[in-house]
């Protein structure tokens, strides 16, 4: 008589599994553990890695900043030159002239002079744009004296006191 059984049985009813099956198994499962702790130590080792690299970073930021601030201090030492009094700007401009205030909403000229060009194309050009944009002579008096850049600048600052009294 033969057995109709080919394996053990379960518990549940179903076919069993043999040992061996069950050992190749639990070697799985052991070769899996093990990948995953050497998985979890090249990790580990990772992070330490990354730590130290960011410890010896924030290191040398700090070196670079006091470093920095160092140099910035001897460079204002350097960079300061003796002290000059302030410019004394004359008053050009009659009291007059002086009292009239700018409009805020009056687009300036975008013209500008600073002595190597032709001083009567300058002229023209700011008349044009100050017939444009409108303002008394004592407006364009101020916002001429605003196209003046350089030498143009300097010279006009060199006029005497009270010596601008309208526009001509």
């Amino acid at each position: 008589m033969r057995s109709t059984r080919q394996g053990p049985v379960a518990p549940n009813g179903g076919e069993g599994l043999t040992l061996q099956q069950v050992m190749e198994t639990m070697q799985a499962l052991q070769e899996e553990v093990a990948a995953s702790r050497a998985n979890q130590e090249r990790i580990q080792a990772d992070l330490e890695a990354s730590r130290a690299t960011s410890e010896e970073l924030r290191r040398s930021n700090e070196e670079l900043r006091r470093d920095l601030q160092n140099h910035a201090g001897e460079r204002e030492e350097e960079d300061q030159e003796p002290a000059m009094p302030p410019r004394e700007f004359p008053m050009l401009f009659s009291q007059e002239i002086m009292d009239v205030v700018i409009p805020t909403t009056l687009i300036r000229p975008k013209v500008t002079f600073s002595g190597t060009e032709d001083p009567k194309a300058h002229l023209t050009t700011f008349h044009t744009q100050m017939m444009l944009i409108g303002g008394s002579d004592a407006v364009r008096c101020k916002l001429f004296m605003s196209t003046l850049v350089g030498t143009a600048m300097d010279w006009f600052i060199s006029l005497l006191d009270d010596h601008v009294t309208l526009f001509p």
